[in-house]
């Protein structure tokens, strides 16, 4: 496979999440300029190109290794957990912390609305 066939993969599986590639570079922790000259052909670090491809589920050669729906419920998962924990900190500080069932029903509320709710097209943003 040739770099340019790589470079078409990732940008196709980066399509097909809707990630931007400022929204891209906060998740990577790759800087923007970098991303913008991968994906114009120019030469960056091994390094680089192997943060992105795990992050899109590929592997080295651009071949999937999670598949989309995977990727969007881990994503779904961990922005949910990130929202749950904040919910639990406020409650924490009021002296009330959360029984494991609320926090559960809550994770999975949030879950659901980044897959299919209305922040569905929120899932990508750092």
């Amino acid at each position: 496979m040739t770099r340019v066939e790589l470079t078409n993969k990732i940008e196709q599986r980066k399509k097909e999440l809707h990630i931007t590639i400022e929204n891209l570079a906060k998740i990577s922790g790759i800087g923007v300029r970098t991303l913008n000259r991968f994906f114009a052909g120019d030469d960056v670090k091994l390094s680089t190109v192997e943060k992105i491809t795990n992050l899109l589920g590929l592997d080295f050669a651009g071949n999937e290794i999670v598949s989309i729906e995977q990727l969007k419920e881990q994503r779904a998962k961990e922005k949910a957990l990130f929202m749950a924990s904040l919910v639990q900190s406020t409650s924490a500080l009021e002296k009330q912390g959360l029984e494991k069932s609320s926090l559960d029903r809550i994770i999975h509320k949030f879950e659901q609305e980044f897959l299919v709710g209305q922040y569905q097209n929120r899932l990508w943003v750092a």
